[in-house]
């Protein structure tokens, strides 16, 4: 059985458990992890019974590379005669069939067209269906995580023997791209958060790094105006001010993240604490990091710890620009299960891959911190992250 069916497997099992009757897969990202193909359409999975991908764009391409039966969409009208045609028994007049799909990301316009497509059916938000089964790795997704941490520890090394006084906060974010790029980075990451996006990854130093913006994470960045007002900017790199480099990579799809801070000379002793105290989150943070544990649990106690440094207001932000969470799941998106927050008691599973990520802002100073992405494991963690750890201190420049 290839991996995708053993994707499609675990989703056709839970909707049995949960009674629905069939899950229309519209959101790119989903559609590939089911078939191993990116084309433009509407997976139909059913509970019981073989899938059927119905492809508007490329279907040419879809039939090469999918991993399920293709056939071309045509009129979305026609969706419903045409689903009710091959599934007779799961779309009989005896009763609505259930029908799951994404709410979170699919957009209520189309929505609309889908419930006028396919009539007499009850719609049921299977959001947290595929976002659970994606949430746990199989062995060829971490092998492209991992291959993804290789490439940014490369492109970290550059960075760090590029950064200069004077040099612009783009130009040093140029140098990680292209390193990046070289290596077999995507040039994208994605998100599934609503209208939220990322470059790749926070770049920046001193000042620029600490003033706020819309973009869901610790460090915003001064951005390069207000049509992107995150990460890299024009501003030039000082002497003795925090350089943060929290990167991603997106090999063959999936996304590694990794937070290291630089500087060139030193930081100033309430920055150098705030760093260590970073650290400090992050080890205690390993001290947990095994199956069992809930990801609440592990939000509250960096809480905890950060209060007693006397750091609280610059916790992950600063005041009202706070985030609220410690670490994300990470894959083919992002922003995946599990979160580290308030509210999210699931327990932590081997096969979760997690950036922890601990981070003080100091407005008109900068933001340090750290950042490791880790694969939880049967008895404990494997941290995936190969870069150093530490202040990276890179001298007079």
């Amino acid at each position: 059985m290839d991996v995708f069916m053993t994707r499609r497997e675990k989703l056709m099992s839970r909707m049995r458990a949960q009674q629905i009757d069939g899950y229309l897969v519209t959101q790119n990202v989903d559609i590939y992890y089911f078939t191993g193909t990116m084309q433009t359409g509407f997976l139909f999975i059913p509970s019981e019974g073989n899938p059927v991908f119905y492809v508007r764009r490329s279907l040419t391409r879809a039939q090469s590379e999918s991993g399920v039966e293709v056939e071309e969409l045509g009129s979305l009208r026609s969706l419903g005669e045409r689903l009710k045609a091959r599934y007779p028994s799961l779309f009989s007049n005896e009763g609505k069939a259930v029908i799951a799909t994404e709410f979170d990301v699919l957009p209520v316009q189309l929505f609309h067209r889908l419930q006028a497509a396919i009539p007499m059916v009850e719609w049921k938000d299977g959001t947290m269906l595929v976002r659970e089964i994606r949430m746990i790795k199989g062995p060829e997704e971490i092998e492209a995580i991992r291959r993804a941490a290789v490439v940014t520890d490369l492109a970290f090394e550059k960075a760090a023997a590029s950064a200069r006084i004077g040099m612009r906060d783009v130009e040093l974010m140029t140098v990680i791209e292209a390193t990046m790029r070289e290596h077999g980075h995507m040039g994208l990451m994605r998100m599934r958060g609503y209208n939220q996006e990322i470059i790749t990854g926070m770049v920046g130093s001193g000042r620029a790094m600490a003033i706020p913006t819309y973009f869901d994470g610790p460090a915003g960045g001064e951005g390069l105006g207000p049509a992107s007002p995150q990460s890299s900017g024009n501003k030039t790199i000082g002497p003795n001010e925090p350089i943060l480099v929290d990167i991603g990579c997106c090999i063959d799809g999936y996304v590694f993240d990794q937070t290291r801070t630089m500087v060139i000379g030193e930081l100033d002793e309430e920055l150098d604490r705030a760093y260590r105290v970073a650290e400090h989150i992050l080890r205690r943070t390993e001290e947990k990091l095994v199956p069992g544990t809930s990801c609440e649990q592990l939000y509250i106690q960096s809480l905890e710890l950060a209060e007693q440094a006397g750091l609280s207001e610059h916790y992950m932000g600063f005041r009202q620009d706070q985030v609220k969470f410690l670490g994300h799941g990470i894959g083919l998106e992002v922003d995946e299960l599990p979160v580290l927050a308030r509210g999210f008691r699931l327990p932590l599973e081997p096969g979760m891959v997690i950036a922890i990520e601990p981070k003080f802002t100091f407005p008109e100073r900068g933001v340090v911190g750290i950042e490791n992405t880790y694969l939880i494991t049967d008895d404990g963690f494997e941290k995936l992250s190969v870069s150093r750890e530490g202040l990276i201190r890179l001298g007079g420049r």
